[in-house]
């Protein structure tokens, strides 16, 4: 497997303030991007399939399960970071073509010159922002779409809104799924405006979530997935079940007394995802 080269001393600038590679000292080969001191991404050069992230892993169970086990897909990625789930996907998925959009093209390039990516991956990044790129993909392009972008600790209003859900189900092929990043704590009246907006566009929507994070008891990261095709609940239960941090599948009557009273967010009235409180995300 490839080492990094050549590995900067210490913080660089980029377009959303300074990033910077430390070696995992638990891991031989493992390195965590930072920016602005708060860990952004986990790559393990030796082992592209560990994800450390527990959210990142159930994004993981998302893209085994998208097809079947093995098959190369097309994958479109918003929000770069290190790469983690684009070389996760090129090692599980050989011959998959997968297309980026990080609209931080230093940082990109921080990480390219310094962890290398697995021979024969098919990995393409756009510098753009992620709506933009998204809108310029084809129609029916896409068997999957992963969204994890943050400004700041935030996620951009213009990502949170039912008008971005319909270009991103554009993209996708029938059957295919889209899985988002969804940080937010309590109340989660964030998450629950979020699986509001995507049951508006897409006709199967569940969350995986650590228990404490969806009873509302700390800030954390939940995985909304979405698919006009049927999702498959029973694995995902067992593979969230299996991890480190076991994580719920909530969906159907559960997801929709989650919901509530929330309502869609509209272009026009979308807003950032909350902020983290100070010290959840810092190393």
């Amino acid at each position: 497997m490839p080492r990094p080269i050549d590995l900067p001393p210490g913080p660089v600038q980029v377009f959303g303030g300074t990033a910077e590679l430390l070696a995992d000292a638990d891991r031989d080969g493992a390195w965590m991007l930072l920016v602005n001191d708060t860990p952004q991404s986990h790559v393990d050069l030796d082992h592209p399939t560990h994800l450390e992230f527990e959210y990142v892993r159930r994004m993981g169970h998302v893209l085994d399960l998208a097809k079947a086990s093995g098959t190369p897909i097309d994958a479109v990625h918003l929000g770069g970071g290190a790469l983690t789930l684009p070389r996760y996907v090129a090692v599980t998925r050989p011959g998959s073509r997968q297309r980026v959009v990080e609209i931080d093209q230093p940082l990109t390039d921080l990480v390219r010159a310094h962890l290398p990516l697995p021979r024969g991956a098919r990995i393409r990044v756009r510098a753009d922002d992620a709506r933009v790129g998204l809108a310029a993909l084809h129609t029916d392009s896409a068997d999957v779409v992963i969204c994890d972008v943050f400004a700041g600790a935030r996620t951009p209003a213009h990502l949170t809104s039912v008008e971005f859900a319909a270009e991103v189900r554009r993209v996708l092929r029938p059957g295919g799924v889209y899985a988002a990043n969804v940080a937010d704590g309590p109340p989660l009246r964030h998450a629950r405006a979020q699986v509001a907006t995507l049951d508006e566009v897409f006709g199967n929507v569940c969350l995986l979530a650590e228990p404490g994070t969806m009873r509302g008891r700390r800030f954390g990261n939940l995985v909304a997935v979405a698919s006009d095709a049927d999702l498959p609940i029973d694995d995902y239960v067992r593979r969230c079940a299996r991890d480190p941090m076991p994580a719920r599948v909530v969906h159907g009557p559960e997801l929709t007394a989650f919901v509530g009273t929330a309502r869609p967010v509209r272009d026009a009235d979308a807003v950032d995802s909350p902020e983290p409180p100070a010290g959840v995300f810092t190393r």
